[in-house]
């Protein structure tokens, strides 16, 4: 389940000019995955 989830956050990182170092996927993708938790936590 989130193996497809990672792997499609990467894929668009991957495009994004501004990522140019595995750490700058990582640290983008725990903003995606820190922003999503707020954005469900204000949803519930």
């Amino acid at each position: 389940m989130f193996e497809q989830t990672f792997k499609n956050i990467d894929d668009i990182l991957h495009k994004d000019a501004g990522c140019g170092s595995e750490l700058d996927y990582v640290e983008q993708t725990s903003w995606i995955l820190f922003l999503k938790y707020l954005n469900d936590l204000e949803k519930a």
